[in-house]
């Protein structure tokens, strides 16, 4: 027979979103179990943070452990197009907050996290892997553990933070196609060997495809000496660069004089990773039973770096919902929790389809900014997109189609 257990919240994912939900759930004494289908450390993307999550980092205690980690210090963002430069200095915006962060390589950085969840308390379950959801009474999840014995875990409530893996959209048939185009990211991590005196690696180098201004590249550089170096375009795009995805990078690479300089002497010892088709939607976000978190509900871009920062939010979010939930008032999940949550993917999603069209790229690469405008646009690369006193977050549409105009 199957044994049954119980928990108050169950937390399918023990990445940033399910260990920060986790923690902040423990200070209010609320039982959570988080299950984790892999092991820590493991590799992962999105590795350019943005300073908006320093603040629900506090929240949840592990400041002190982030900092003592020896990251990357990261203060802003620099673009390139064809000889054009422009960069944003995060401590320079419009909204108060935090204006510093790091460039993390998410294997340490997850795992610090999930660490200082434990640390406080929290129950991590490694290789425990969610195989079904009954959401007909009290939720409970059918889990296959370690040695891949199934049991039953009953909860109150269900937050699912598996990023990509997207657990409950699967098991509950919630996914649906998304609003942005397919697209193609090649990766791999390279010994950069950067000398170049103008580089500056407290800031991720964004770079435009000089022939396709629908292609781009991050540069993210680590403390150890170290990037993140990555492509984005459409699949048909790559079709004609050589299959091996480490050939493909170096050819690009070659194609865009600022980084095939900042690149000349750079090592590429690491394999490729490859996503296709990556952005994601849902049909809803969350019930009275259970929320999703990050990206395990939607995932617009890597372009702005958005996406730890949508999941920390949202973990925010959702446990102060609980909290509330578990002191015996009620709650309006779909005001409350979706309507709230996407009030900033709104914005982020404006801004990442003005890119792809060429508007915001003229914005961001403008070289005589207003200054007032410059630190409203900084606000949301920073990451504060729910800032209801920012113009462009309460109405990101129409002030970018200004904003274009005036740079065009």
């Amino acid at each position: 027979m199957i044994s049954k257990q119980s928990t108050q919240v169950a937390i399918i994912g023990a990445g940033p979103s399910g260990a920060i939900a986790a923690a902040l759930l423990h200070q209010h004494n609320i039982d959570v179990i988080v299950v984790e289908k892999s092991t820590f450390p493991r590799f992962s993307i999105g590795e350019s943070l943005l300073p908006a999550c320093m603040e629900v980092i506090e929240k949840a205690n592990m400041e002190v452990a982030v900092e003592a980690a020896g990251f990357q210090f990261k203060n802003g963002a620099a673009f390139h197009y064809d000889g054009q430069f422009s960069s944003f200095d995060f401590t320079d915006k419009y909204t108060a907050g935090a204006g510093t962060t790091f460039q993390v390589q998410r294997a340490d950085f997850d795992k610090v996290l999930a660490d200082q969840a434990s640390e406080q308390g929290v129950e991590i379950r490694y290789q425990n892997n969610v195989t079904a959801i009954n959401l007909a009474n009290r939720p409970i999840l059918t889990i296959e553990d370690q040695d891949n014995n199934p049991y039953l875990l009953e909860a109150d409530f269900v937050l699912d933070a598996s990023g990509f893996g997207r657990v409950l959209p699967r098991l509950l048939n919630l996914e649906v196609p998304s609003t942005l185009p397919p697209r193609k990211a090649i990766f791999t991590h390279i010994n950069d060997n950067i000398c170049a005196e103008h580089f500056d690696r407290s800031k991720i180098l964004i770079s435009i495809h000089p022939g396709n201004r629908q292609v781009w590249y991050w540069l993210i550089p680590f403390s150890n000496g170290t990037c993140s170096l990555g492509i984005v375009g459409e699949p048909e795009f790559f079709e004609q660069y050589p299959a091996d995805n480490i050939d493909a990078i170096k050819q690009l690479v070659s194609e865009e004089a600022n980084l095939n300089a900042i690149l000349a002497t750079a090592e590429y010892p690491n394999p490729s990773g490859e996503i296709m088709g990556y952005s994601a939607n849902v049909t809803q976000l969350c019930s009275d039973k259970f929320a999703l978190l990050g990206n395990a509900g939607e995932f617009l871009d890597p372009v702005f770096s958005s996406g730890v920062t949508i999941a920390m939010k949202s973990a925010e979010i959702a446990a102060e919902l609980l909290v509330t939930k578990f002191a015996g008032e009620s709650v309006d999940w779909q005001t409350e929790y979706t309507d709230e949550l996407m009030k900033g993917v709104d914005a982020f999603r404006c801004y990442v389809e003005g890119w792809y069209s060429g508007d915001f790229q003229d914005v961001v690469l403008h070289q005589n900014p207003n200054p007032k405008v410059k630190q409203m646009i900084c606000a949301i690369l920073a990451g504060y997109a729910w800032d209801s006193n920012n113009p462009f977050v309460t109405e990101p549409e129409r002030r970018l189609k200004t904003v274009v105009d005036l740079c065009r």
